[in-house]
Order: structure tokens, then sequence, then C-alpha cells
């Protein structure tokens, strides 16, 4: 094996230090990529007349919907024992910043926020939750290419060992061997796919319908995870004897949803888009009758 055809990896994930304060790649990327979805909100809500005053509370909610959910997720599906077989592992539940996220369960918090705002907004600007996901996904795709550069930069979640040539050697894991870059695959893939689903929206919004982009994104990028899957080294121990470890478990529901929401929307032909109510002119009453009654 010749080492000098692959990658030494070897990138510090902290940016700077200032005392006790670190700011880290992964911190930045993962900020990074709700700062692009605000922007591609705006463009969406302008370009359907949706008010723009929306969307701070759109950040925010998708902010610590994601957190709270992505945390949650980690901690339930993938190390339960630790987190609530003791109060020390409780207490760190609520310390995300230790590391430990789950993609699955970020989407599941996603859904159930949006969800909720479009209970609380979407009557007003006569959009529904379906309307909100096919938007939320396009956004999605591209902080999930962030986030999986971020994986990148903290040299974790990586693959099995390989023989092509763009293999990288994660030095400061303790590697030796070079590995697959499963983060560098996952984020062309989600990237590639936003930037799919973002031409479909520019060009083909008007043939589109509602809930058709939200399944054709749990149809691909969960279809790709699950393939992924395959290649990547467990990230929990009791997954070395699974014939499918979580992650591919956790995508089945997302790829079935994503077939159900694909049928939904060729049946129920509903409008992509937001179609708001022109309200009906109301008619002058004439004058001319008053005037002449007068004697």
């Amino acid at each position: 094996m010749n080492a000098l055809l692959y990658i030494h990896w070897h990138v510090n994930p902290a940016i700077l230090h200032i005392g006790n304060f670190e700011l880290r790649w992964y911190s930045l990327l993962f900020i990074s990529g709700f700062i692009l979805g605000w922007y591609i909100f705006r463009w969406f809500f302008r370009r359907e007349g949706v008010s723009e005053k929306l969307l701070d509370p759109l950040l925010f909610t998708l902010l610590i919907g994601t957190i709270v959910g992505a945390r949650l997720g980690h901690c339930i599906f993938y190390q339960p024992d630790y987190y609530f077989g003791s109060w020390k592992g409780f207490w760190e539940i609520f310390m995300p910043w230790k590391g430990g996220l789950a993609s699955h369960g970020g989407t599941i918090a996603l859904i159930l926020a949006m969800w909720w705002f479009a209970a609380k907004y979407g009557k007003k600007e006569n959009f529904d939750l379906l309307w909100i996901l096919d938007h939320l996904c396009i956004a999605v795709c591209f902080a999930g290419a962030f986030i999986r550069l971020g994986n990148l930069f903290n040299s974790e979640i990586y693959g099995d060992v390989t023989t092509l040539p763009w293999g990288f050697i994660f030095d400061l894991r303790g590697e030796t061997e070079p590995k697959h870059p499963t983060q560098l695959y996952e984020a062309f893939s989600y990237a590639i796919l936003g930037a799919v689903l973002i031409l479909l929206y520019k060009y083909r919004m008007d043939k589109l319908f509602r809930g058709e982009v939200i399944g054709i994104f749990f149809i691909v990028l969960f279809g790709v995870r699950f393939l992924i899957e395959f290649i990547k080294e467990p990230q929990v121990e009791f997954e070395q004897d699974m014939l499918l470890n979580m992650g591919q478990i956790l995508s089945i529901p997302f790829i079935l949803a994503g077939i159900g929401l694909l049928i939904y929307s060729l049946i129920a032909k509903k409008p992509f888009a937001v179609v708001k109510e022109t309200p009906v002119p109301q008619k002058k009453q004439p004058t001319h009758y008053a005037k002449s009654l007068r004697v």
C-alpha cells in the first residue's frame, strides 16, 4: 500500500481559541447552513408573495428544532444506556457541544416544528405543512452538506478501509490506513440533490404538485444515506453485529414516507406554490337615485 496515493487529514477542528472560548469549523459550518437557508427562504417568500416578517421566527424555529431533535435523536437512538442510565449522562443530554447529533432525530423534530409553524402562521399566508416542507427540504440539502463538511473537519463519521486513491488517513484519530471519506460522499450527494431541486423550483414550479419535492427529497437523500452506511464504520458498539446499522434502520421509514408523499402529490394534484386569494371588488352603490328623489 503506497501512502503517497492517499490524503493525510490532520486539520485542527478548532479555528481559534480565546480564553475558554473555542470556535470550531463544525460550529461555523453548522451556522452557515442556517444563514444560507434564510436567504433561500427569502427568495421563496418574495417569489410567492409570503410576508418576509416570518423569516426570523422561521429561522429561530428551525434552529431550536434542529438542535433539540438532533441531540435527542443521538441520545435515544445511539446511546440510551449512557444518557438515561445515570444522572451524569442525563445532564449531558443538555450539552450538545460535547458531541452527538443525529440527523434522523433532527428531521423528526423539524417536521414537528414546521407543523407548529404552519398552524400558527399558515392560515393568514395561505400555506400548510406540506408547502413549508416542500420548500424547507431544498434549504436542508445545502445545510446538510455543510454539516457533513463539519464532520470532516472533526475527523468523525468516516468509512471503512479503502484502496481508492482519494482515501483519507485521519491522523488525529490515530488511523494509519486510508478510509472512505464518507462525509464528502454525503456532502456532495446532498449538494447535488439541492441543486436539482432548486432548478425544479425555479423552472418547473408551475408543473409541480404540493408534496412532490419533499417526497423526492426523502427518497433520494435517505436512499443515498442508506447506501453510504454500508461503507461506514459503526458509530456505536452495538452496531458491530447488526445486519443493518441504526442509520439504515432509521432511513427506511423516511424512504417509505417519501414514496407515499410522491403518490399523494400525484393523486391530489394540489398546486405547489402559494395561491393568494384575490378579494372580490365590491360594487359601488349608485347615488343618482337619491338625487332624483329631491324636489
